[in-house]
């Protein structure tokens, strides 16, 4: 009973005792950050374009890209998140130089993708907009390649970001490798 005692003593004793400097002391991925890596991948075949005045949705590298034509034929690629609660962009109505964000009414421009005008103007906008500072929205060069449009992205970005998560035993799906069923 004595060596019981003594045992669980000196075992609960270890669980406080500074830990050696080699040992980990968070949960974050070892592995190493890839190089960015920028280069044009196909995100549309050129007959989904949309008709001037219009936008749509497409993915390049793995991001989502809201494809842009102005009412001239000019072509942009922008994210395809809207802040600042990320609804897709590419429902958005195209006006001149710039793009409405179809919830909250900010408009952002084209070529750079700056707000341009009033921040979330609209409704609820004027609410959800109070609580974030303005920002834009990443813009992309964009080129019609044979039967694609190709956008300019960093093909390592999702991979770097996805980096960052740790799988554990078992994922959310039940499988240690993290794909997808």
């Amino acid at each position: 009973m004595k060596t019981a005692v003594a045992a669980t003593l000196i075992a609960s004793a270890a669980a406080f005792a500074p830990q050696s400097a080699n040992t980990r002391t968070n949960t974050a991925l070892e592995a190493g950050k890839l190089a960015s890596k920028m280069q044009y991948v196909p995100c549309i075949p050129v007959e989904k374009l949309p008709a001037p005045g219009s936008a749509t949705s497409g993915v390049a590298g793995g991001l989502a890209i809201c494809i842009a034509v102005d009412p001239s034929g000019s072509v942009f690629a922008l994210g395809d998140k809207c802040p600042p609660v990320n609804q897709p962009l590419s429902f958005g109505r195209v006006d001149g130089n710039s793009i409405e964000d179809p919830v909250l009414g900010t408009k952002f421009s084209l070529k750079t993708g700056e707000v341009v005008g009033a921040w979330c103007p609209s409704g609820i906008g004027k609410l959800l907009g109070g609580l974030f500072d303005p920002i834009g929205v990443p813009t992309y060069p964009v080129k019609k390649k044979g039967a694609n449009i190709e956008v300019q992205v960093d093909v390592n970005a999702k991979a770097n970001f996805e980096s960052q998560y740790w799988s554990g035993v078992l994922d959310a799906q039940g499988k240690s490798n993290g794909k997808y069923y």
